[in-house]
């Protein structure tokens, strides 16, 4: 007595074939339908010792089940094949008697060695593993199914497409709609697969079973086997694929599906239809702030599909500003909702661009929360009123503390605090909104301007940790934490923060932050060259008159560079806006005294003592609160005294430790250098110089060369002559000690007073002096 249990096409057949002639009995199949006819049967079978043979018995009549049932039960020699499904009490009953008295097969998918050997037969040939492989994951290992795909295990054989043509006209209705759906190979609910199918959870179990049995899906799984699949949409015609797609993506829909793995699973079946588009465009929305970039993907598959430009108009915009993307912020739009969208793109925008006045009146004009996030621009244009406000209207929290924060910003150590605040809020709970600047930058920008360099880079460290703001947010955070470095005279990680930045394409702000940054690192190497490519680099956003307050400390080394470059023509508009931006602000002292700094420091490139003493007055006659800026007003002072030969050694070191103590270690440096070459004292000098050299020999090469580091990238050959020239040799000793001719040498020191951007003789030996460690 045996059982054997399988799918159809698991080889039900062959195997009861196999047990037949393995019982060295005679067969007589129970093919009869009739009580009469099974009745001499089992008489036969009885009086000639015969085996009954029963294939597919889920197949037979009720009350021939039940005859079959009892002859078994009284020694009739009988081996029966089903399906795993047991239906009905009668086949449940044959199954009960045969299994008693005998064996149970169960059929699975072929091991690999029979698999091996059924392909090679089909094919006539030896056949690799590789191939072998193929064949059981298109077939999972189902005996018909890998026999009808063993030459191509890739393609859709004809005969498998008209075998499952027969299986599913005869299945109904909603087994057949079942295939199609799963046959589109997604990760669908049950719920999702029931709605689509047009089934209730009953029916749907049922449609599965019978799948299960036919032998369509993969043993163990409700996932079709692949080669089936293919061979289901390949009977489909194109308009009954796109039936069934949109019948998936609104199923997705109505059952409340996250919108990324609908698309997703969507997208694998490369839907494309209006409801699919709908799926995908959702998917970016939920995605645009997050992941701009899958964002934007989403929302190009989402046109592919046959969305209506204006609906995803807004999204992409939103994805695009984040990405650093130009976007076209006039793209006419499907809704009023959209069209407000679209505007607080442009004020943000325009804000990356650099252009602060257009972005703050964007803003201010937008729906909620435009007239907040306006505040920053509005005070950095020196519009304390319409900030005052803006600060009013709707916003998230974090914008609203952003809003507070930049009301305060004319006093940077009372700012501080609530932009730390600001920050851990957007932290928590991000907007959904892009945003002109991230806390975090306005927090750097003002702990730099009071003094605190750690809290800045702390600030922006924690921004670039957690990705906030998008890839245009992370250049931001970027650049200005290399300023925040160059601030701190940590040179060397400034410039590997603008080597990360190398080639990246940045928007008009941040373009004006790299050239200034390039312009730092250039002046404390003393690479004109260097000086002069970060000013072609700045003119073009200068040019604009765009200004405001946050650029004020760090346009300083560029007014600078263009001071040494003799382009005054560009330095008088920028100072002037300054100016008054800071007077709109009812002249903080603060911002006030960096104003006045750059004046001074333009004073000292340019020799311009008149114009030093007065920057100096003026910052003398200032009371800030800030320390650091309370350096740099009794640095000023020194300084201008300085400048016209009033040396005092001892108050010219105090004042540089002073300026050193708030992270101004470049300034120190220059304050004491310049001192040095202008006092008659030399003994006074060598302090001095020797102070400075402590400050400035920094490692600082744009190659990274340790060999370069603190000479202002002088060949070996200027740095041989450079010792020389500080050992006080005249150009013919030098040409004699180098076999040189002395108007060589003269051209060597050319070069060398060129690369370090040496006004006079005296300023290159002050700055050879602080730049060449003493040979050992």
């Amino acid at each position: 007595m045996t059982v054997v249990v399988g799918v159809d096409g698991a080889g039900r057949t062959r195997r009861l074939g196999e047990v037949a002639a393995a019982s060295g009995r005679p067969v007589l199949p129970a093919a009869a339908t009739s009580a009469e006819e099974l009745a001499t049967l089992v008489a036969r079978a009885r009086t000639e010792g015969a085996m009954v043979v029963v294939d597919d018995a889920h197949r037979l009549p009720e009350e021939v089940l039940l005859m079959l049932a009892a002859a078994a039960r009284t020694g009739v020699p009988m081996a029966i094949s089903r399906r795993p499904t047991i239906k009905g009490p009668e086949l449940a009953d044959l199954d009960e008697a045969v299994a008693a008295l005998g064996t149970v097969e169960h059929l699975g998918p072929l091991a690999h060695d029979t698999l091996a050997a059924l392909v090679a037969a089909v094919l006539g040939r030896p056949v690799t593993a590789e191939h072998v492989a193929a064949v059981h994951d298109a077939s999972a290992g189902l005996a018909a199914v890998a026999e009808a795909v063993a030459a191509t295990p890739d393609g859709t054989p004809p005969a498998l497409v008209a075998r499952l043509q027969r299986r599913l006209a005869g299945t109904g209705r909603d087994t057949a709609e079942l295939a199609a759906i799963l046959a589109l190979g997604l990760d669908l609910d049950d719920d999702v697969v029931c709605t689509a199918a047009g089934l209730s959870p009953a029916q749907a179990a049922a449609a599965t079973r019978s799948l299960h049995d036919q032998g369509l899906l993969v043993p163990g799984g409700e996932r079709m086997i692949p080669a089936v699949a293919r061979a289901v949409l390949a009977d489909l015609s194109p308009p009954e694929r796109r039936r069934l797609h949109d019948t998936v993506a609104r199923a997705l829909l109505a059952g409340g599906a996250d919108p990324v793995r609908a698309a997703e699973q969507l997208q694998a079946a490369r839907a494309r239809t209006p409801t699919a588009a709908t799926v995908y465009q959702q998917a970016g929305d939920q995605l645009r702030f997050a992941t701009p970039d899958r964002a934007l993907f989403w929302y190009d598959e989402a046109l592919d599909a046959g969305a209506d430009p204006a609906a995803v108009a807004a999204g992409r915009a939103e994805a695009a500003i984040l990405l650093g993307l130009p976007v076209d912020v006039d793209a006419a739009t499907g809704s009023p909702t959209d069209a407000a969208r679209l505007r607080l793109v442009a004020g943000v925008a325009a804000a990356y661009d650099g252009r602060p006045g257009r972005a703050a009146k964007a803003l201010t004009s937008a729906s909620p929360p435009g007239p907040v996030l306006a505040v920053p621009a509005l005070m950095a244009t020196g519009q304390p009123e319409p900030a005052r406000s803006a600060a009013t209207g709707e916003g998230q929290l974090p914008l609203r503390l952003l809003a507070e924060a930049a009301l305060a910003i004319g006093r940077p150590t009372d700012a501080l605090p609530l932009l730390i605040e600001a920050a851990e809020a957007y932290e928590q709970a991000p907007p959904a909104v892009p945003v002109p600047d991230l806390p975090h930058a306005l927090g750097a920008v003002v702990a730099v301007t009071a003094g605190d360099v750690a809290t800045a880079e702390h600030l922006l460290e924690r921004a670039l940790t957690a990705g906030l703001g998008g890839p245009a947010a992370h250049n931001r955070h970027r650049t200005l934490l290399a300023w925040a470095r160059l601030r701190a005279g940590r040179y060397d990680t400034a410039l590997a923060e603008l080597q990360r930045l190398s080639g990246v394409p940045l928007p008009g702000r941040e373009r004006l932050t790299f050239a200034c940054l390039t312009a730092g690192i250039a002046r404390r190497r003393g690479d004109i060259a260097q000086l002069r490519a970060a000013w072609a680099y700045a003119e073009p956003v200068l040019a604009r008159r765009a200004v405001d307050l946050t650029h004020l400390e760090m346009i300083e080394e560029i007014l600078v560079a263009a001071a040494r470059l003799r382009q005054h023509r560009r330095i008088t508009p920028v100072l002037d806006d300054l100016e008054a931006v800071v007077g709109r602000l009812d002249r903080p002292l603060d911002w006030a005294v960096s104003l006045g700094w750059i004046r001074l420091q333009i004073a000292i490139v340019g020799e311009d003592q008149r114009a030093s003493t007065a920057a100096a007055s003026h910052l003398g006659s200032l009371e800030p609160l800030g320390s650091r800026q309370q350096a740099q007003c009794r640095a000023a002072i020194r300084w201008s005294a300085a400048f016209a030969g009033d040396v005092c050694p001892d108050g010219v070191l105090a004042d540089a430790a002073e300026l050193e103590a708030v992270g101004l270690p470049w300034e120190s440096s220059r304050l004491l250098g310049h001192a040095a070459i202008r006092t008659s004292d030399p003994s006074a000098a060598r302090r001095l110089l020797e102070r400075a050299r402590e400050l400035s020999f920094v490692e600082v090469s744009v190659a990274g060369s340790a060999q370069d580091a603190g000479r202002g990238s002088l060949s070996d050959r200027e740095v041989e002559v450079a010792r020389l020239v500080l050992a006080g040799r005249t150009h013919r000793e030098i040409g004699s000690q180098l076999y040189v001719s002395p108007k060589t040498v003269e051209h060597h020191v050319a070069r060398i007073r060129a690369k370090l951007g040496a006004g006079s003789r005296a300023e290159m030996i002050a700055a050879l002096r602080s730049r060449l460690p003493a040979e050992p």
